[in-house]
């Protein structure tokens, strides 16, 4: 009986071995056929990024072709696309032809407007009055310290002042311009001499040092003194010694671009005076008239920095004398501008000013509180932010726009 069970049950197992092995491979080949389909949508699918894969299917054979022509288009689109930009990035930009320098002052006139209304318009109104008594005086007074005109030119304006209105029984608008205006250009002492020394030598270009603190606007005043240069004849390469701004450094090479002026500059950090040295070799060796530097915006107070901008000096004068070192000013500090100056011209001999920023002040006085305290000219203003808004400083044309001239006088 025992071998009659065991029999029935080897019997029953091979049944089910027989069962499973018929079942399995049919559920098999029934997920292989249904997974084939969604595989080959996928390779169709797919041929632009992945053309290998559908080129091993029989079915999908037929399509490798047409896929290869995209991917063939876009390989010699690429080259076509790439060089433009290439040509782009090498090509020189335009040279611009700046504004002559010739009349510049007057075509700007309009920039001084808000320094006319204190300094200019403020006087003669003040001067017209029905009655010029102590008090009277004391605006005028007032109004020419509030236009940081400085208390000691001050003073002497109003003194004289006084004196030829009370001695010329002065009335009239006309005649009390006339006398505000000399008082003014007399203040601003018109014998000075506010030439650039740009003429180059027999052996070497003339060199131009342009000092200041940070904030006033230095090295794009040293932009628009290049663009001054170039419009009054001189050929001119820029000397990028403010090393320790790469910004100063490119924002001084685009102004060059501009106008076709050679920029010589070095990595960020390298030592100021080795820039400057070798911006006048290359100048010598380029024979251009003017070698322009621009230096670092020193802060007054910091004596070792003071230190070596005197060493930038003494290093430049191996090839020969500094013809012209020029102080940038922001005329909207005011007073504080002439502790600045003091400290510059003890390390640099400073031999003109130039003074930024004076369409947005109503402090047009500072023009005469720089000369006097410092005995040096102010020899160019900057009257906005457009490349050519600098202009070489003359004190009748300036006198003028201040007091509002009348269009079509000279």
């Amino acid at each position: 009986m025992e071998y009659v069970l065991i029999a029935v049950g080897v019997v029953v197992i091979l049944a089910l071995i027989g069962v499973f092995g018929l079942v399995l491979p049919r559920n098999r080949r029934t997920r292989r056929e249904n997974a084939e389909p969604e595989e080959t949508g996928r390779s169709a699918g797919g041929t632009a990024t992945a053309t290998a894969p559908s080129a091993e299917r029989g079915a999908a054979q037929p399509q490798a072709p047409p896929a290869a022509e995209p991917a063939g288009e876009a390989t010699t689109e690429a080259p076509a696309v790439e060089e433009p930009s290439a040509e782009e990035a090498v090509a020189p930009p335009a040279i611009e032809t700046p504004e002559p320098t010739a009349g510049r002052l007057v075509r700007l006139r309009g920039r001084l407007a808000k320094s006319q209304n204190l300094l200019g318009r403020g006087l003669l109104a003040l001067l017209s009055s029905d009655k010029l008594d102590a008090d009277t005086w004391e605006e005028i007074e007032d109004s020419l310290l509030t236009a940081d005109v400085g208390v000691e030119a001050t003073t002497q304006i109003v003194e004289r002042l006084r004196e030829r209105t009370k001695v010329l029984g002065t009335r009239s608008a006309g005649e009390l311009r006339s006398l505000l205006a000399e008082e003014l250009v007399t203040a601003l002492d018109p014998d000075l001499d506010r030439s650039l020394h740009t003429t180059p030598h027999d052996d070497r270009p003339a060199v131009m040092l342009v000092v200041g603190v940070n904030g006033s606007g230095k090295t794009t005043t040293c932009g628009k003194i290049a663009r001054v240069l170039v419009a009054d004849g001189r050929s001119v390469l820029l000397g990028a010694a403010d090393t320790f701004r790469a910004a100063a450094v490119d924002q001084l090479a685009t102004w060059g671009e501009r106008v076709g002026a050679e920029t010589v500059r070095a990595p960020e950090g390298r030592d100021p005076a080795s820039v400057a040295y070798d911006s006048v070799q290359r100048g010598i060796e380029t024979k251009v008239d003017t070698v322009l530097i621009d230096t670092a915006g020193r802060l007054q107070n910091k004596v070792g920095l003071m230190d070596e901008l005197g060493k930038v000096k003494r290093v430049v004068e191996r090839h020969g004398p500094v013809d012209e070192a020029l102080l940038v000013l922001d005329a909207t500090t005011g007073q504080n501008g002439l502790a600045q100056a003091e400290v510059f011209t003890q390390v640099v001999n400073v031999s003109g000013v130039v003074l930024t920023k004076l369409d947005g002040t109503a402090k047009g006085g500072i023009v005469i509180s720089v000369q006097r305290k410092l005995g040096i000219p102010v020899k160019l203003v900057g009257l906005g932010e457009g490349p050519d808004d600098m202009a070489p400083f003359d004190p009748r044309q300036f006198v003028d726009a201040l007091l509002g001239e009348p269009a079509g006088t000279s």
